[in-house]
């Protein structure tokens, strides 16, 4: 075996070896797949029971 023989065969088994492992992709997964959405905080019960009005009670009256 010479020097050039067992270059042309190094290459070939590398290829293979690389289109073995990446020669096909992936499957493909969706964005909403990936994306968990969430509530950053628990949702203030006090925060929507302000009243615009109450303050004309509080001053006005």
């Amino acid at each position: 075996m010479t020097h050039t023989e067992h270059d042309e065969t190094v290459p070939d088994t590398a290829e293979a070896r690389r289109q073995a492992r990446f020669g096909a992709l992936p499957e493909r997964i969706r964005p909403q797949d990936t994306v968990e959405e969430r509530p950053a905080t628990a949702p203030d019960p006090a925060r929507n029971a302000y009243d615009p009005d109450e303050w004309l009670v509080r001053y006005c009256l």
